[in-house]
């Protein structure tokens, strides 16, 4: 069993099948050197899979692969070749990648992909599950495993969970099309801690689990009641040290140690003493850019003809996901683009692009970075891009200049670059004149700067700094006082209420017994409700109270006939069995007139908002409206109501709805009176909003004291639904 776990969709090493045998090789992605130190711990494991399709390698083929991957500490999740392609190349890749990066038109929304989608998660969550020590930490990565945190923690609640997205987050009007959103937002929020690259990409979640989930948020915590997530930006550095000593020792070499391909192009820059280099780097992929890089180079060379000749650009596309037809499609077009330019400025001693479509190993890279005078990079969409960072790093004289897509998660943090709009090619073509333009004590003022934040903020502190938050989070001081009913404290409450003299049952309604609906009226109690509040009221020394916030009509038509307490209006109304309504208090009404109009004026203002007038009280609900246009507005009106209410009135915040009422009306009054009339020796009270803690607060200390929903609360207990309040009553009848 291991305390600290990493799971990711693809492990840190590549396997290649060798005839008689397995190549294990060490990854040199910016995620396997980051958690490096704390992958190689000996209480720690790395998830994941190895890149080998199961059914392809037989039963020695497969042990002796795992065997091998023990050794370094990695523990393989299997998947089938239809796997593979349903929950890989499916799902992930042509859904959630084209959606999340904007691409709406390339998504496919299949319903077999996402059961493979959730059937893989399944199977990670299994490997997880057993290896994870009893209060250990996982830290699940990026977009294939999103259902993942919610599947750990609903298994092992133990266990302290980070989620890092590693490509950038939508926003809410594109997110809300995929169609298992809930899902995706819910397998997220199992996380304890949820990290993003940018602060935008957390402010586009935070709105969406407002607008779809309507879960509270205050800054960058969602609470879920029994627990609190935190969603923060950890921007993603990389290895500076590795990119920069490389780069020192390049500068070194004889000409005699350098590859030919520094040679070629030095050649180039030898050509003219103002010639230039501009480097061109990324995955072949539709979320790049490349294309509108292309056309903005051609729009260059018409713009800037005396540098025909002297401006090169050098694109080096690394092959990515070749069987897919719209990757196809992208490197045909690509082809074309380069040979129509090229066949329209290129001369006998001069080709204005120098095409590349292949991976290149780590000293040609850097090569590539140092000789080069410009980078420009330019994706539509990028979560990160760490290839602009490494071409800062590898500037060893802190010459040269880098065009950067204001798109690209990098940004954010790399503002002394030219930064442009990719999607404006007369800006592109501009930026590529200013970066030649550009003073060399300008070049090195701008780089210096890039270069002192990248060697501080490098991919080692950026995992660091998320693993040292998630163990903060496992170590904070779980409040004591309310605790989930499970199966050991549903049996003692079972054990409690069969062995009582005299029971008592206090219950809200709203949020309580039945989930919220938009419409009051139309949420009504079912018939299993009906008939199991039949069954409880009608047991042998048992008292049943209803108290609600609801007028006395709607509980006078549901509840009437069976036997039940009931308080309406927070306990302005008091019915008990057959007998008739009593009003607790008569006072004059006429202080609604001077609200009524504001709450309505609000309504008017606010779709999906409306008021509600009681008795005794005015309600104004604004449960379906936008999260954060009700935000705004609820500050709004409590401003208004604070500024007129008298001190016999009282405000109160209740669950998407602010209530004006009077103050000697309140639950805790009504369940005193009922707590007055006899002695019980079991009390059970259960409701689910702030109106509710005044039942709490006024219970005998052994009552059994439960709070339905994600809230805090002065309550003993928790339940998460209505429906989980319902199967403890049939439990416990």
């Amino acid at each position: 069993m291991r305390k600290n776990i990493i799971v990711s969709n693809r492990l840190p090493v590549n396997v290649t099948k060798l005839e008689k045998s397995f190549l294990f090789q060490s990854s040199s992605g910016g995620l396997a050197t980051g958690l490096k130190s704390i992958h190689q711990k000996t209480d720690s494991l790395w998830i994941g899979w190895s890149g080998l399709s199961d059914d392809d390698l037989n039963k020695k083929d497969k042990v002796d692969v795992s065997n091998s991957l023990s050794k370094l500490n990695l523990r393989e999740v299997k998947l089938t070749t239809k796997e593979i392609e349903k929950f890989y190349y499916g799902l992930s890749n042509k859904c959630i990648w084209p959606l999340f990066h904007y691409f709406i038109e390339y998504a496919k929304f299949n319903e077999n992909d996402w059961k493979s989608y959730v059937k893989v998660n399944q199977k990670f969550c299994n490997e997880v599950i057993k290896h994870a020590a009893t209060n250990g930490t996982v830290w699940v990565h990026d977009y294939q495993l999103l259902l993942l945190p919610k599947m750990i923690k609903e298994s092992r609640p133990d266990l302290t969970i980070g989620f890092f997205l590693h490509i950038p987050f939508p926003s809410f009007e594109i997110f809300r099309i995929f169609p298992w959103r809930n899902d995706l937002l819910e397998g997220i929020l199992g996380a304890d801690l949820v990290g993003f690259h940018t602060f935008d990409y957390q402010r586009h979640f935070l709105s969406s689990v407002k607008r779809i989930l309507r879960y509270d948020v205050d800054f960058n915590r969602v609470n879920l009641g029994s627990r609190e997530v935190v969603v923060n930006t950890f921007p993603m550095g990389i290895d500076y040290d590795r990119f920069n000593k490389a780069a020192k020792l390049h500068k070194k070499q004889k000409k005699s140690q350098q590859s030919e391909l520094k040679i070629q192009l030095n050649l180039h820059k030898k050509s003219s003493d103002d010639s230039k280099l501009i480097l061109s780097i990324d995955r072949l992929d539709y979320t790049k850019g490349v294309i509108n890089r292309i056309k903005a180079f051609e729009l260059f060379l018409e713009k800037n003809p005396e540098y025909l000749e002297k401006v090169r650009l050098v694109m080096l596309s690394v092959p990515s996901r070749s069987n897919v037809p719209e990757y196809k499609k992208l490197k045909k077009e690509t082809d074309e683009f380069v040979g129509r330019i090229n066949g329209k400025f290129a001369t006998v001693n001069w080709t204005p692009i120098w095409y590349y479509y292949r991976h290149m190993d780590f000293d040609d890279l850097i090569d590539l970075y140092m000789i080069s005078d410009i980078a420009m990079i330019t994706p539509v969409r990028d979560g990160m891009n760490l290839v602009a960072k490494e071409f800062v790093a590898t500037r060893v004289d802190s010459d040269g200049v880098l065009i950067l897509s204001e798109m690209a998660g990098a940004s954010k943090e790399l503002f002394e670059a030219i930064t442009v709009n990719p999607f404006d090619l007369n800006s592109m073509a501009n930026s590529i004149l200013k970066a030649i333009k550009m003073p060399v004590d300008e070049q090195v003022r701008r780089n210096q700067t890039m270069q002192k934040r990248l060697s501080r903020y490098t991919v080692k502190y950026w995992a660091n700094a998320f693993f040292k938050t998630l163990k903060n989070k496992s170590n904070e001081k779980k409040d004591p006082s309310t605790i989930k009913i499970k199966n050991g404290l549903i049996k003692i409450i079972q054990d409690e209420f069969s062995k009582a003299k005299k029971r008592l049952l206090l219950f809200d309604y709203d949020g309580t017994l039945v989930d919220f609906h938009h419409k009051p009226e139309a949420a009504t109690p079912s018939v299993e409700i009906l008939n199991l509040l039949k069954t409880l009221a009608e047991k042998n020394n048992t008292r049943l109270v209803i108290v609600s916030g609801r007028d006395k009509q709607f509980l006078e038509k549901w509840f009437s006939k069976l036997n039940i307490t009931l308080f309406a209006e927070h306990g302005h109304f008091h019915k008990k069995i057959n007998k008739k309504w009593i009003e607790k208090i008569q006072k004059d009404t006429n202080w609604k007139q001077n609200f009524l109009p504001i709450f309505q004026d609000f309504t008017d203002r606010t779709p999906g908002t409306f008021t509600e007038e009681k008795s005794n009280c005015i309600v104004w609900h604004y449960r379906k409206t936008d999260p954060e246009l009700a935000n705004d507005r609820v500050v709004e009106l409590k401003t208004v109501i604070n500024s007129l209410i008298s001190e016999n009135l009282i405000m109160m915040d209740g669950d998407k709805a602010i209530e004006i009422t009077n103050v000697n009306i309140n639950k805790g009054s009504a369940v005193n009176s009922i707590l007055n009339e006899d002695e019980y020796d079991f009390v059970l009270c259960a409701g689910d909003d702030i109106s509710d803690e005044n039942m709490f607060v006024n219970l005998p200390d052994k009552a059994f004291s439960i709070k339905v929903g994600r809230k805090a609360t002065r309550a003993k207990y928790f339940l998460e639904s209505p429906d989980e309040m319902i199967n403890l009553l049939k439990k416990i009848s």
